[in-house]
């Protein structure tokens, strides 16, 4: 993948000074009324593809910062998750536990019965 961004930027600069040998009048840029900037069509041109390239590291740096703070929120929620699960588990276990020692006298052996006490 890098050799393929490298060739692309690549072409991108060879293009670049190409048409800027080939476009060396002067050109004027009204940036605002009152405010107007003479110069090479060649010097405009690197300066607003730098500009454009300044662009793009900003707002690719910014949407990494949104994923890194996503990613971090989600994995906040899984853990506090997880605590949840696990102590929804030994809620489990313990009542578990008591319904077995609840159970437990309930399912011991009766006295034996005597024939006695059945005639009675």
């Amino acid at each position: 993948m890098r050799q393929i961004n490298f060739l692309i930027i690549f072409a991108f600069c060879l293009a670049l000074v190409l048409f800027s040998l080939q476009n060396t009048e002067p050109a004027v840029i009204q940036i605002v009324d009152g405010l107007e900037i003479e110069a090479p069509l060649s010097i405009e041109l690197i300066f607003t593809m730098g500009l454009g390239a300044f662009l793009a590291w900003i707002f690719s740096v910014w949407t990494r910062l949104l994923r890194y703070l996503e990613s971090r929120r989600l994995i906040q929620q899984m853990r506090s998750k997880d605590e949840r699960i696990e102590e929804l588990e030994q809620d489990v276990e313990r009542f578990k536990a008591e319904i077995e020692e609840e159970q437990l006298p309930a399912l011991s052996p009766a006295e034996p019965v005597t024939e006695g006490a059945i005639a009675e």
